[in-house]
């Protein structure tokens, strides 16, 4: 960092647990370790004490909030901390809270930069509008080539403002080498999973779009009858979206192979647990963070074939991926990972382990991002 510390205020809507929130307390250990200054302005959450054992400060706003004249009073309070706390870049990672941080960015001339975390849908001109701020930092940041071409086809970005900064995991959080077996029979106790039969997880909120019901349909469809398939995430107040996968389950047969666990404090453990790790999201994933902690863990991974995970996976060497939303395609392949040897499984996690070692770290994600603060300031 320039010599004179500079003031980074990352703007987002809350600290709940999602990889926007983890990407954010990241990047504040990055750039207390870098010697800056790191402020973070949100509506609070359950990570709010982990920015500040990271050494960053909480600003707590209603920065939650998409109401117009709400996004305006905050784009005024921003404009307040940027004068008081002498803000050098101010890093937008969400659209509400992008469109008051930008505003107060061209109030205070203070440099903007923003974090492109999702495929957003654009269903009318109204979306496209509130979208579009995330395209309007000095510099995109964009979590895959997926979502750079993104940008770039909706907004005639130019290229040469974007910076692809993959996510990435900590490998030394996620080795399968420190998970211990009473870890795994913790969760295995407390999720009630049978002793010798197949574990297929699918790590993530239960909603829509991430494709529990794909995988549910594909369980009913595999020859391996004897599988379990795990179901690890908050459902988020979703109840009757649960009760309509639950009755699906029932449909086809299923229902009493299927565990729906909630929020999971331990993934490490958790993904060691599983046999096979899901991603079968039906919408394209902007990058897929799970892949890469199950790969990071050494797991047998299968993925939907779009999105962040065509980056992250190499066919047949470190996972495999499935045409989105084809239950009967994602099921052959399920029963083809779970037919490998002991050997060819561990050869796959090998090669998944070194994938995300070589390219979706932390550090590496953090140096990166780092980069693109140094280059704004000159």
């Amino acid at each position: 960092m320039p010599p004179s510390p500079p003031v980074i205020l990352q703007v987002l809507p809350g600290l709940g647990g999602g990889g926007v929130e983890r990407g954010t307390v990241e990047m504040t250990q990055a750039i207390v370790r870098a010697g800056g200054v790191a402020l973070v302005a949100s509506s609070g959450g359950l990570h709010a004490s982990s920015i500040e054992r990271a050494g960053g400060r909480n600003i707590i706003l209603p920065m939650a909030s998409k109401n117009p004249r709400r996004i305006w009073a905050n784009a005024s309070k921003l404009e307040e901390v940027i004068r008081a706390e002498g803000v050098t870049i101010v890093h937008a990672r969400s659209r509400a809270p992008a469109w008051s941080a930008w505003i107060a960015a061209k109030r205070t001339g203070v440099r903007f930069v923003t974090t492109y975390h999702g495929a957003y849908n654009e269903k009318s001109w109204v979306k496209r509008r509130y979208n579009a701020v995330m395209a309007k930092g000095e510099i995109v940041i964009a979590i895959s080539h997926f979502i750079a071409d993104l940008v770039m086809q909706r907004y005639g970005t130019d290229l040469a403002k974007i910076r692809i900064i993959h996510r990435g995991v900590d490998p030394a959080i996620f080795d399968p080498a420190l998970v211990s077996t009473s870890r795994m029979m913790k969760l295995s106790e407390t999720w009630r999973l049978e002793v010798g039969h197949p574990i297929i997880m699918l790590p993530g909120r239960i909603s829509r779009w991430k494709g529990q019901n794909v995988l549910i349909e594909a369980l009913a469809l595999m020859r391996s009858r004897d599988a379990c398939v795990v179901f690890v995430g908050d459902d988020q107040g979703r109840t009757r979206l649960v009760s309509e996968l639950i009755q699906l389950a029932e449909q086809r047969g299923v229902s009493t192979r299927l565990r729906f666990v909630g929020h999971c404090d331990d993934m490490p453990a958790a993904l060691k647990v599983a046999d096979v790790v899901v991603n079968p999201s039906t919408d394209p994933e902007a990058f897929g963070r799970v892949v890469i902690e199950a790969q990071s863990m050494g797991a047998l991974v299968v993925a939907s074939d779009h999105g962040g995970a065509v980056e992250t996976i190499e066919h047949d060497v470190t996972g495999w991926r499935f045409k989105p939303s084809d239950a009967q395609e994602l099921a052959d392949t399920l029963d083809y990972a779970l037919s490998l040897t002991l050997d060819e499984r561990q050869a796959v996690g090998v090669a998944a382990r070194q994938s995300v070692i070589d390219n979706y770290t932390t550090a590496e994600m953090q140096r990166k991002t780092l980069d693109v603060y140094r280059e704004l300031l000159g």
